[in-house]
């Protein structure tokens, strides 16, 4: 039941990034769904692994280079999914920060942890 409530506000997420950055777009209102769930599957299963492959450089930069792995994940979302298109890897890296940002908001408003 977390995993679906997960995917819901990622999808809501990648909704308003849609609407706010001029960069990304989602052309059929369904493809947000689909991107909500492969950001889903992406955060469980993969996002880990490149969190531990890319460990020395994410200590060497406090962290910040996971920003650029967020950006990274998003902008492949938008090469991957047909109807999600991201125009460059900047609009992916703010999207990715926007969409981080509102999932935090949205969680934070339902009292969702994960």
């Amino acid at each position: 039941m977390k995993i679906i409530l997960h995917w819901i506000l990622l999808s809501l997420a990648v909704f308003a990034t849609t609407k706010i950055i001029s960069g990304i777009t989602a052309d059929p209102i369904w493809v947000v769904l689909v991107v909500g769930a492969c950001l889903t599957l992406f955060n469980m299963f993969i996002k880990p692994i490149i969190n531990i492959l890319t460990l020395p450089i994410n200590m060497l930069t406090l962290g910040l280079f996971s920003l650029v792995i967020n950006g990274a994940i998003f902008w492949y979302l938008g090469t991957l999914v047909d109807g999600f298109n991201v125009e460059t890897f900047y609009a992916a890296f703010i999207g990715a920060l926007l969409v981080s940002v509102i999932n935090w908001i949205l969680k934070k408003v339902f009292r969702f942890d994960i």
